[in-house]
């Protein structure tokens, strides 16, 4: 027997048909952190998005992890929505999972280590799999990665997917394993909500996070896979595991174009972004 004292009640699934009828009650629960399917009916859709257009729509639990494969010019969006979560990102391109991010490019190619408005993320093929379009936050960081199973049990007692306390490298495998992919396929990932600068030293500031309702979008520039882990950040200071839902929409838009700002931004930016459309040209990807 399955006894379920959620919503105050105790719901008995000793029999089949007991299980069945159960199932079948719960259809049209909500709860905090959940997929909106279809995509059109989440109850937080972006001011002036048109839900018609919406092809993602989910809240991702503090801690949790999640996965989606998205057209070019998909416009996705990240949300903070109670100021301590951490989205630590890998990118790939989705017809050739081989391409993925990489951090050194991402930082080499704009001459820049922060992550911010007009930023690309490139691959190891010198192409620009999306590029940050808005952020209203800020606080971002590409150096440091993402926590570990050995650093959480270290830190926490345990790192393990399923314990209270995940490791976001082991949430990343189990996006990663969604898509047939396995740990030996994850790059270091980027991540948004949570700042780290560089001290005249050499040091790491942790710069931590905006503050609750801050936004980052990204635009898809060719059809891409996208992981998330929703985990606190390797430097995060707090003696205990704090974690709390992240928010994400995407949906249909247009990639970036030479008449945005960045793809002009360095030649290094524009043969970037040039790359990329000779790849998409050449492969009949519009």
């Amino acid at each position: 027997m399955i006894e379920d004292l959620g919503a105050g009640r105790r719901a008995r699934t000793r029999t089949l048909a007991e299980a069945r009828a159960d199932a079948h009650a719960r259809a049209d629960v909500r709860v905090e952190a959940m997929p909106y399917l279809p995509a059109s009916s989440s109850p937080y859709a972006p001011v002036g998005v048109d839900t018609s257009r919406i092809v993602w729509a989910e809240t991702v639990g503090g801690p949790g992890y999640t996965h989606a494969t998205l057209a070019r010019g998909t416009r996705i969006r990240f949300e903070d929505t109670d100021g301590h979560a951490c989205a630590h990102v890998v990118v790939f391109n989705a017809d050739r999972h081989g391409e993925r991010l990489n951090l050194a490019d991402t930082q080499k190619v704009p001459w820049q280590a922060y992550l911010g408005a007009g930023h690309p993320l490139l691959s190891g093929d010198g192409r620009v799999l999306a590029t940050v379009a808005a952020d209203t936050s800020t606080r971002h960081d590409a150096l440091c990665g993402v926590t570990t199973l050995a650093a959480n049990r270290r830190r926490y007692g345990a790192g393990e997917a399923h314990s209270a306390t995940p490791a976001g490298r082991e949430l990343l495998r189990l996006a990663a394993a969604k898509e047939g992919l396995g740990a030996r396929d994850l790059p270091p990932s980027v991540s948004f909500f949570k700042g780290v600068r560089v001290e005249p030293d050499g040091a790491l500031e942790w710069t931590g996070s905006a503050g609750p309702g801050v936004t980052v979008d990204l635009i898809a520039e060719m059809p891409i896979t996208i992981l998330v882990a929703n985990a606190p950040h390797p430097l995060d200071p707090e003696d205990s595991y704090r974690s709390t839902p992240l928010r994400i929409h995407a949906w249909t838009a247009e990639p970036s174009s030479d008449r945005d700002p960045w793809w002009s931004g360095s030649p290094e930016r524009a043969r970037a972004y040039a790359n990329t459309q000779q790849y998409l040209t050449a492969r009949g990807i519009r």
